[in-house]
């Protein structure tokens, strides 16, 4: 990495800290990130499968309303409130997955950029930014206008 790019000071690389070292934990924190999205997708199951659980019960109700109670009941029987997997809805796969494998994989990613980079993430994106910027241009600066989130 070049020291004469401009980078904000709470992404620069700590001495000491190689290129080798900066790849590994971008390549860290990209699965991290990866397990994210995998994570909003558990999420969005989780809500589509409520949502499907509520419109099954307006299923029910129409089909008594149009006088099929047989059918009705069986909806209702058979799949209203049904486990997604045995023994579990869907929070309780969302909790599993938390617990699991979501928070120790987020803990261990935190810990070892504490270890080897004095906690500052994303040091391959900022050095990235800092060789795509244009100098001197408005637009690409290295940090935000004093004031500005």
């Amino acid at each position: 990495m070049d020291s004469d790019r401009e980078t904000d000071p709470a992404h620069q690389v700590p001495d000491g800290v190689d290129e080798k070292t900066v790849r590994a934990l971008g390549a860290l924190s990209k699965a991290l990130e990866t397990t994210e999205r995998a994570r909003g997708h558990l999420y969005g199951f989780h809500q589509l499968t409520g949502t499907a659980d509520f419109e099954l019960g307006d299923a029910v109700r129409l089909l008594r309303e149009a006088g099929h109670e047989e059918q009705a009941e069986r909806v209702e029987r058979e799949l209203v409130g049904r486990n997604v997997i045995p023994g579990h809805w869907t929070f309780q796969m969302i909790e599993a997955y938390n617990s699991t494998y979501y928070r120790p994989f987020a803990a261990v990613e935190r810990d070892i950029l504490g270890e080897l980079a004095a906690g500052r993430d994303h040091l391959l994106e900022a050095d990235l930014k800092a060789r795509r910027r244009t100098p001197h241009h408005p637009d690409h600066t290295a940090t935000p206008p004093a004031g500005a989130n």
